[in-house]
């Protein structure tokens, strides 16, 4: 085991390791290993939200281990690491990074992938490992096993693990862009998917309290978001340029990749790859538009409908125009309070097994 693997296993963070090696009849000690000319074992840390989707994620889990150490015991340390809690996911991937860990594999839905991806960063930069010079050598991974794992979606992935697997033992993988939101005075919160203000937030906000119904929460949670919505005039400013006056807002979407809501195509041309953001603004719906119109919001035909704008950029500031009941922002199903929020994109911010 690298030193950094030790250091790891080692570590108060709860983590729990796998099998470390090959079968014994092939395993090599460390002293073997220096005088081989076989390349080190990588180090893969695994981390599993064993309560994620009512529980199913911990269950799933156990099943799938035994398949991953056949697909990738003869290549990698693979590392078991169980959250507690929240924020425990993020702790474990800055953990992980610091001692050099080759990757760090989001093991659930959207909530456990956006920690992770958090991890990847401290104070607005990215985490380095400790004395491995000035480029984070860690590699991000998904096995979606969650409630919506919508960031899966851009990817032709569903809800299985299979795919994913599939990547990682064969090593495939590329530089992703992220997004990042804030605000005055605020920290940076990192994002892979989509970021979304006023009513699509609320009812985001409103969904996480039905997690237990799984895809029917997000249905619970639009119906509760409608309760009191009033569409609200903001002003955007992209790209730095001047500010717009944007009547009637329903809903602003910032879109990494595709999907949210467990499956709606709202920005249906974002791409994690293309070194910018989709931004896609629904004005003056009303409650019926969205029953008339579902349909197209999951296709991703949207765009075409009336009162419905779309835009390509490197970042998006947004405030109301009068203050009033606070509008609700959220960032991969994660709420983040309330506007004024400025967004942007890191090209190439992670290397990710996808």
């Amino acid at each position: 085991m690298t030193s950094g693997a030790a250091l790891f296993v080692s570590n108060a963070l709860m983590v729990r390791s796998g099998e470390q090696r090959p079968s014994s009849s092939s395993a090599l000690d460390c002293s073997e290993m220096r005088h081989s000319a076989a390349p080190p074992l990588k180090d893969f840390v695994f981390v599993v939200n064993p309560k994620g989707a009512n529980g199913r994620t911990g269950k799933e889990w156990k099943k799938l281990l035994p398949r991953l150490k056949t697909r990738l015991g003869q290549h990698c340390n693979i590392h078991e690491s169980f959250t507690t809690g929240p924020s425990h996911a993020l702790v474990i991937t800055r953990e992980a990074i610091k001692e050099g860990m080759d990757a760090v594999i989001a093991v659930g839905g959207d909530g456990t992938l956006n920690e992770v991806v958090n991890g990847f960063f401290w104070d607005g930069k990215p985490l380095l490992a400790e004395g491995q010079g000035a480029k984070c050598k860690t590699a991000l991974g998904l096995i979606p096993l969650g409630t919506g794992s919508d960031f899966a979606r851009t990817f032709g992935w569903k809800n299985d693990p299979n795919q994913a697997i599939d990547c990682i033992a064969k090593g495939l993988k590329k530089h992703i862009d992220v997004g990042v939101t804030s605000q005055l005075g605020s920290k940076h919160h990192y994002f892979l998917n989509v970021a979304d203000v006023h009513l699509s937030a609320k009812a985001g906000y409103y969904a996480s309290k039905y997690k237990k119904f799984g895809n029917l929460c997000y249905v619970f949670g639009a119906l509760r978001g409608f309760i009191g919505h009033k569409n609200r005039d903001l002003r955007i400013r992209i790209d730095a340029g001047e500010w717009e006056l944007v009547p009637k807002v329903t809903a602003l979407c910032i879109g990494n990749a595709k999907f949210f809501g467990g499956g709606m195509k709202i920005t249906p041309h974002a791409d994690p790859h293309s070194g910018d953001l989709e931004v896609v603004i629904l004005q003056d719906f009303k409650w019926y538009d969205f029953i008339f119109k579902l349909h197209k919001l999951y296709r991703g035909t949207h765009l075409s409908v009336r009162n419905v704008h779309s835009r390509r950029v490197q970042s998006i500031e947004i405030e109301e125009v009068e203050s009033g009941d606070g509008i609700y922002v959220q960032a991969d199903g994660e709420h983040l309070g309330y506007l004024p929020r400025n967004f942007t994109v890191i090209p190439t911010a992670i290397e990710m097994y996808c």
